[in-house]
């Protein structure tokens, strides 16, 4: 049974609340004055900020974890989509430098939804996620399934949104096949070594696009660095493991040429180069020249459990 409480309530007593109010810094304070929205953040701020940043990813559940890379998968494939549009709009009206042009830039939409979304993409995690392990806040053990859970989402919302594109693109006449092999055959043609290296390289561009994206205080320059960054990856044809496992995948659900094995070949070169190129060209060594200057205050109660 319920008991109302019917003592009454003293105006001068102090909620446990309140009191917190009270030993809280002053909100006034922590805001930042004009001129800092236009200042650039120093690096030691943006490393601080990255690893609690990674260290909270580490404390969410692992079903919420799940969930936000899946929703990550579905969401970044509207860059396919986008740019199976455009060249089933425009292949036989423009040169093929031309074509090749408008659809690097059509390249970035989907990382705008996801990365302004805040889902999890998991080439945004090979840097992150790697901050604390260097701190010393994290174990291995728990990198590697973070990144499992975040690459396992990732690639099954890509599959679905693969699957619904190859059916309902050509059914509605807005993406041919034909486009959807033209952009797959580009992933597939090179030996695995050249995979290898251009996938560093995007893995390279998703790390400092990781970093810039710390350092910027507003949406709109967030954006400016999403659209620069990965416009190179897309006018560059380099391989990054998310989006080429959907442009791949989809031109396996609809082409005859293109097998499962080029597949798997595809993205077990892609996913490597991609590690190396945010752990090593990024994380390592950003954290190498600022991680010893720099007094990372980390919850070490919290951070032993994991």
């Amino acid at each position: 049974m319920n008991h109302k409480d019917t003592t009454t309530e003293d105006p001068h007593h102090k909620k446990p609340e309140d009191t917190a109010l009270e030993k809280a810094p002053d909100r006034q304070e922590e805001k930042e004055k004009p001129e800092d929205i236009v200042k650039p953040k120093g690096g030691n701020q943006i490393l601080k900020e990255q690893i609690q940043m990674a260290l909270t990813e580490y404390h969410r559940h692992n079903k919420a974890l799940f969930l936000s890379s899946f929703s990550g998968g579905l969401e970044i494939g509207f860059s396919l989509l986008l740019m199976g549009t455009l060249y089933t709009m425009f292949y036989d009206q423009l040169s093929m430098s031309s074509l090749e042009l408008i659809l690097g830039f059509a390249y970035p939409i989907g990382f705008i939804f996801v990365i302004l979304g805040r889902s999890e993409l998991f080439t945004e995690h090979t840097t992150l996620a790697v901050l604390p392990v260097l701190n010393r806040s994290v174990k291995v053990i728990h990198l590697l399934e973070l990144w499992a859970i975040i690459f396992a989402g990732n690639l099954l919302g890509g599959y679905l949104f693969s699957l619904i594109l190859s059916k309902m693109g050509p059914a509605m006449g807005v993406v041919e096949k034909g486009a959807l092999i033209h952009i797959a055959e580009k992933m597939i043609k090179f030996n695995g070594w050249i995979t290898l290296g251009s996938a560093i390289f995007a893995g390279w561009l998703m790390g400092l696009l990781s970093w810039l994206i710390t350092s910027s205080r507003d949406t709109i320059s967030r954006i400016f660095f999403i659209v620069l960054v990965t416009s190179v990856i897309g006018i560059a044809g380099l391989h990054h493991s998310i989006v080429g496992s959907i442009e791949v995948f989809t031109g396996l659900l609809v082409s005859d040429t293109i097998t499962l094995g080029d597949y798997v070949h595809f993205q077990f070169w892609t996913t490597i180069g991609n590690i190396i190129g945010g752990t090593v060209f990024v994380a390592i060594v950003k954290y190498s020249h600022l991680g010893k200057e720099t007094f990372i205050e980390v919850d070490r109660t919290r951070s032993n459990d994991l």
